[in-house]
């Protein structure tokens, strides 16, 4: 078994502390992806599973044995970089093989390892070229071929694709996922890029701040995230925030009525109801809240609850974005059609939402941003 675990592990440079308290089980042959941005402590939690940085408390296992005090070499690990690190002067083949050779493995050993892990990853006709006579794509398929070839326990990848164009990165992602698949092999994948890791993770870790704010399924942390920053962070672009009140609208409330409609949020010049299962829900709490609302669950309408100003319309092909200024001045964005009508910068707008309950997400403004209530 080569399940990967964090107990309670935290790592601090000297007054900074950049992992805090991380507990996080990784399972035998799942692809997890940490995520988040710069400075999170994504990279320095993959470098204590190395061993390149030492663990201040807590342990870190794989499978069954602690390693907080093992060699990096005896871990049993793999692990791809961002910059390729491959040898300029050696072949793809003879940098395919290093790590063979550092173990003692015999030279028809090698040569039988090296043809298959190069077969795997398209490699086979480039194997006697240097790095300097390949692509970035090609050069990351020797870093991963190279990972591969050990047969270790447990992959770690650290931003592999950042170096590569936009095409690339796609098409290397999907090279990934099956290689994985097809592999089984514990992988453990740090990026920056919400993108990757709802595209390739079988769970996402959200990491911020040194601290783990989420794991789930890329699905369910959508649908449902933990936190306003999650709910922002995970989505391109992000879920929209704004802050109102929960207020009971109108006669229908004070005579004790149960129906959707009668629990709304309520901002300066708009107040937005709420379906009657996020209402039951949320009865009670505020009445200081934050309303979440997707981009897909918004569109333009003349009867919309909330009244904004458009201030950019950009067209991305199959979509367009209508960014928006509502009257205290934040920022909402409709995804729509390409298809549909286009307003013109300086329009006054109405934004509905979807009456779908999901289209629904409120959080407590105070600091944490924990999700309140809302149907499951």
């Amino acid at each position: 078994m080569a399940q990967v675990s964090f107990d309670g592990v935290t790592k601090q440079f000297g007054d900074t502390t950049a992992v805090d308290d991380l507990t996080l089980h990784v399972a035998d042959g799942e692809l997890l992806v940490l995520l988040g941005s710069s400075g999170c402590g994504k990279t320095t939690a993959l470098r204590m599973v190395a061993g390149l940085e030492d663990v201040t408390s807590g342990t870190v296992s794989i499978g069954d044995r602690v390693v907080n005090d093992v060699d990096p070499k005896d871990r049993d690990i793999a692990m791809v970089f961002q910059s390729y690190a491959l040898y300029p002067h050696l072949t793809v083949a003879k940098n395919i093989a290093f790590p063979l050779r550092q173990r003692g493995v015999d030279k028809d050993e090698r040569a039988t390892k090296v043809a298959r892990a190069a077969e795997t990853l398209g490699l086979a006709a480039l194997l006697d070229r240097k790095p300097g006579q390949l692509s970035g794509g090609q050069r990351q398929r020797v870093a991963l071929a190279r990972a591969i070839v050990r047969e270790p326990l447990v992959f770690l990848m650290d931003e592999p694709l950042s170096n590569l164009d936009a095409a690339l990165r796609v098409q290397t992602r999907a090279d990934i996922v099956e290689l994985q698949a097809r592999l089984s092999t514990t992988t453990l994948y740090v990026t920056h890029d919400q993108v990757e890791a709802m595209t390739m993770g079988h769970r996402i870790a959200v990491m911020s701040e040194g601290k783990l704010q989420q794991v789930a399924a890329p699905e369910a942390l959508y649908a449902r995230p933990a936190n306003s920053f999650v709910a922002h962070f995970l989505g391109s672009p992000g879920m929209n925030l704004m802050e109102g009140m929960l207020v009971e609208s109108g006669a229908t409330a004070a005579a004790g009525v149960d129906q959707q409609g009668t629990l709304c949020v309520a901002f300066p010049g708009a107040s937005v109801p709420l379906p009657s299962a996020v209402a039951d829900a949320v009865r009670g709490a505020g009445p200081d809240v934050l309303l979440g609302l997707r981009p897909e669950a918004l569109h333009l309408s003349e009867d919309g609850a909330i009244g904004a100003t458009v201030v950019i319309v950009e067209l991305l092909g199959a979509e367009t974005h209508v960014i928006c200024h509502t009257e205290t001045g934040a920022r909402i964005i409709v995804r729509q059609s390409a298809a549909a009508a286009k307003p013109k910068i300086g329009e006054a707008v109405r934004i509905a939402v979807d009456p779908d309950p999901a289209a629904y997400h409120l959080f407590d403004p105070a600091e944490g941003g924990a999700r309140l209530g809302g149907p499951s």
